[in-house]
């Protein structure tokens, strides 16, 4: 099976088509186990891509130790009232982990890491979960699970080794941390924050506190240590005007109050 399934996967590094496998059965004790069809990545469908991130959050949340009860209370205090996104439930739990990082996934799943709750106020924090769902709400986490996949898959055709099981949850796990690592474009970005800021201002919450959190996550970015959401602001040379852009929008919400 690994070498049928090593040309095809070649394949989706080395062709334009960016062939992938189709007919998966999408258990991750299997999921390398069908690889007759072929399948563009940018054909993958929505239950596809959905069942695919369940299958990554599951993984994830069975490799990561789960934060105390405090940190779950918060979150759960704090986000008690927002159900779901685009049609999607929500379902949150928060990692112990010492990256300031949080990530939404286009099945609805939430994961933030404690060290993340620990730099900010409820106000920033929900802000900042807004952004993060904003990326589902926007189809741009669909199209990081999709390239997620493609890269991981082309890693696993050129490293797998043993059987079909093992190298199955090797791609799980690849897939897994490629989109906990995503990187999105400034227009995304953008996007997102705008998402954030009328997610925050239609809940109730302080309109300044995406600015804010913006303004902490680019002053972290500039350690040696940045990594996670901190990543995504060194990358980008305008961050500190993005952080601007929202206290822009939050004057102006105020002055209208």
């Amino acid at each position: 099976m690994i070498k049928r399934l090593l040309p095809l996967l070649l394949t989706a590094v080395l062709s334009s088509s960016c062939a992938l496998l189709a007919g998966l059965d999408w258990d991750y004790n299997h999921l390398g186990n069908a690889a007759g069809t072929a399948l563009t990545a940018a054909t993958m469908s929505d239950a596809q891509i959905d069942e695919l991130c369940r299958q990554s959050v599951a993984y994830t949340d069975s490799k990561t130790p789960t934060a105390g009860a405090a940190y779950q209370q918060r979150l759960q205090k704090l986000m008690g009232g927002v159900n779901a996104v685009d049609g999607k439930p929500l379902n949150f739990k928060v990692y112990q982990s010492d990256e300031v990082n949080a990530c939404a996934y286009g099945d609805g799943s939430v994961r933030i890491n404690s060290a993340l709750m620990d730099l900010m106020d409820d106000d920033e924090l929900f802000a900042v979960i807004g952004h993060e769902l904003g990326h589902v709400a926007n189809k741009d986490s669909k199209k990081a699970m999709q390239r997620a996949y493609l890269s991981a898959a082309a890693q696993e055709a050129v490293y797998a080794a043993g059987g079909v099981g093992q190298m199955a949850v090797l791609l799980l796990g690849n897939v897994s941390d490629a989109y906990i690592n995503a990187q999105f474009s400034q227009k995304q970005e953008l996007r997102a924050d705008d998402y954030g800021f009328n997610f925050t201002v239609a809940n109730g919450r302080d309109p300044y506190g995406m600015c804010r959190s913006l303004e902490k996550l680019t002053e972290l970015s500039g350690g040696q240590s940045a990594s996670g959401l901190s990543k995504r602001f060194s990358s980008h040379p305008d961050s500190a005007l993005r952080a601007e852009r929202m206290r822009k929008q939050a004057d102006a919400y105020t002055h209208k109050q």
